[in-house]
């Protein structure tokens, strides 16, 4: 089956794509990065940690790698009504934090908002384009207030 858009063709823009670098351990980092998150307005709907259940499960030997599910509700509840309650098979919109080495963490987020839009379950329309729009100055400001130093 071919994809209908081409991913090569996309840019990390498209995307919504944000990556930081942390230099703490991965503890301190995920603390962070959920602090950060909340005073960005977004609240925690979810959070585990994929590589302890897939060493447990698979003896996978994977290196720390957390995710938050971060939502904000304002933006969730105008996002349900454009997308016809779609965009809700996408929630909550993730942050992953992943040790690169002791020391050393990656914060990695794309928007859902924008991968709905390309994938066509949310509009292509002004009021998606507003609330992609909402949506990437909140995570911006949570960024900008990331520790990367």
């Amino acid at each position: 089956m071919a994809l209908p858009i081409d991913p090569s063709a996309l840019d990390a823009g498209d995307i919504g794509e944000k990556r930081a670098t942390l230099h703490m351990d991965h503890e301190e980092a995920v603390e962070h990065v959920r602090d950060v998150f909340l005073n960005a307005g977004f609240g925690i709907a979810t959070e585990f940690s994929p590589s302890e259940m897939l060493n447990e499960k698979v003896d996978a030997g994977r290196d720390p790698y957390y995710v938050l599910g971060a939502c904000n509700p304002n933006m969730a509840d105008r996002a349900l009504d454009a997308s016809d309650k779609k965009m809700g098979a996408l929630f909550p919109c993730n942050v992953v934090v992943w040790e690169e080495e002791p020391g050393v963490q990656t914060v990695y987020h794309v928007s859902i908002m924008r991968v709905a839009r390309l994938a066509g379950i949310a509009p292509d329309d002004g009021e998606m384009a507003d609330i992609i729009a909402d949506t990437g100055e909140l995570v911006d400001d949570a960024y900008a207030n990331l520790d990367t130093a």
